[in-house]
């Protein structure tokens, strides 16, 4: 008898404990001794800059609020990946996490139905919500970039070696054509480009033309999906620019020849005025050529029909709630509140001094006084100019391999436009 109740006691204790547990909360009720546990999938690596940056910020957000926990895990690269899609198969869904809106980084949260409309937790007063993308069908943004996107078709422009010339800022493309003679005369190239880097022809200059010819912002991912061809006049168009520009003198053949390091040399040493690339290549020329430097968009281009002063942008990766961040209130209002610690001015400042990012989306950002030149420049031209879809975050493979080596062809005269586009809607089978 004595031993019967002793398991009874037992049992009672362990019913009493089961009990206490679930009162002062679970794992999954997101609570850990009084606190709020906010589960958060993190990327990168303790040794980049990136995984270095999430964990003291982390770190520097719990101790401002002891009341809140950011019980995070960090991958980098392919790890990231893999994990993301088996933490969604198991149901062990983060309450933060690093995410996009492509295939890559968007579509397995998508596809969880993880990934919710964040505009009525995002305050309007803190983040300037024409320099985020809208994600969505609707306008949704499903995530917090970290900063706006990033710009594919840059035009640097040698402002000294401009007025040196006399010449000005053009804003068209005749302004170019009439800057010829004067080049010529002084041994120097209208507009040059690393075009033997067959990718520079898709991200740098092609997702700019055709944006332009078809006055429509998201053509390339409408002609993926089958409603547009590459043989359709617009894009024929675009491509036929290039021809324009060869046969004007405005751009050399030898572009085909010249790499990224042997044109950034160029256009540091002036031997051209204009030169065309991603903005991250800003950071690559020599610092006398970036204070000469400004950054700008094509000029109107032959056969353009819309999206005049545009840059084709790849959208920038950031953080984002889930579907399940946002169910309990409690959890939802400490996410919100890390992701606007994580995005304060002075982290991203910081991560606008590290290159990390093009420019802020926050609210009426003022550049500090002490930053580079041509941080400014990618600031001012990240935060003004619309943006348009690039190429190969959409078109892949065969029909992209056939685009890219379709344009050096036609800088070389060897294919003519209409040629080149029946090649790569070809592909697209």
């Amino acid at each position: 008898m004595k031993t019967s109740r002793k398991v009874l006691l037992g049992c009672l204790c362990t019913v009493l404990a089961t009990g206490l547990i679930f009162a002062n909360g679970s794992k999954d009720s997101g609570s850990k001794s009084g606190k709020t546990v906010v589960k958060a999938l993190a990327y990168g690596d303790n040794s980049n800059a990136e995984g270095q940056s999430w964990k003291r910020i982390v770190q520097a957000f719990e101790t401002a609020n002891p009341d809140i926990v950011i019980d995070d895990e960090m991958l980098y690269d392919e790890a990231y990946h893999q994990k993301v899609t088996a933490r969604l198969a198991s149901g062990d869904v983060p309450d933060i996490a690093y995410m996009g809106a492509d295939a890559r980084w968007g579509k397995p949260w998508q596809e969880a139905g993880q990934q919710i409309d964040m505009r009525p937790y995002l305050d309007q007063n803190k983040y300037d919500m024409k320099l985020i993308p809208a994600m969505g069908p609707n306008g949704e943004v499903y995530y917090l970039p970290l900063g706006t996107s990033n710009m594919c078709t840059v035009v640097f422009e040698n402002r000294d070696l401009l007025k040196k010339l006399g010449l000005t800022e053009p804003k068209t493309y005749d302004d170019w054509v009439k800057m010829v003679p004067v080049a010529r005369a002084n041994s120097i190239e209208v507009v040059s480009t690393h075009g033997a880097d067959g990718w520079a022809w898709g991200s740098c200059v092609m997702s700019a033309f055709i944006a332009r010819t078809s006055g429509d912002a998201k053509w390339i991912e409408k002609a993926v999906k089958g409603q547009k061809k590459f043989t359709d006049p617009e894009f024929v168009s675009a491509l036929t620019i290039l021809t324009t520009m060869v046969k004007d003198g405005v751009l050399s053949q030898k572009t085909i020849q010249i790499d990224s390091g042997a044109g950034l040399s160029d256009y540091s040493n002036g031997k051209c005025l204009f030169y065309v690339t991603g903005q991250w290549d800003a950071g690559n020329i020599t610092p006398e050529a970036q204070s000469a430097t400004k950054l700008i968009a094509f000029p109107k281009m032959p056969g353009e029909t819309g999206n005049t002063g545009s840059v084709a942008a790849a959208w920038q990766v950031g953080y984002g709630i889930t579907k399940k961040g946002v169910a309990d209130e409690k959890i939802r209002n400490a996410a919100i509140k890390f992701l606007d610690f994580f995005n304060s001015e002075q982290e991203v400042t910081q991560r606008l001094r590290d290159g990390a990012i093009v420019a802020p989306v926050l609210k009426n950002y003022k550049v500090p006084a002490d930053m580079p030149a041509i941080i400014s420049e990618k600031v001012s031209l990240g935060t003004t100019a619309p943006t348009t879809d690039v190429i190969d975050s959409y078109l892949s493979g065969k029909a992209n391999d056939a685009l890219l080596a379709g344009c050096q062809q036609i800088v070389a005269g060897t294919k003519t436009a209409a040629q080149v586009a029946t090649e790569i809607q070809a592909q697209m089978k």
